[in-house]
């Protein structure tokens, strides 16, 4: 799975969960300014591992979508 099919995934998840438009998600968009909290980045960090079928511990603090990307490329 590449950078861009992870970015693409994530989005998809925050959509759904956050109730914005696609447009609205970028690498650089953070998660404070999409109201999502780290209860929230748990739970959409469950939905992801069952989306891209493996688990990934959530270890060092990420603060913008790209860097989740980064973060989960790097897991795989």
């Amino acid at each position: 799975m590449d950078s861009t099919e992870i970015f693409e995934a994530i989005k998809e998840l925050i959509v759904e969960r956050n109730d914005c438009s696609p447009g609205d998600v970028t690498l650089d968009t953070t998660w404070a300014s999409l109201g999502i909290d780290s209860l929230d980045t748990v739970e959409m960090m469950m939905d992801l591992e069952d989306k891209i079928g493996k688990e990934i511990e959530l270890d060092q603090k990420v603060e913008t979508v790209g860097e989740l990307v980064d973060f989960i490329q790097s897991k795989l």
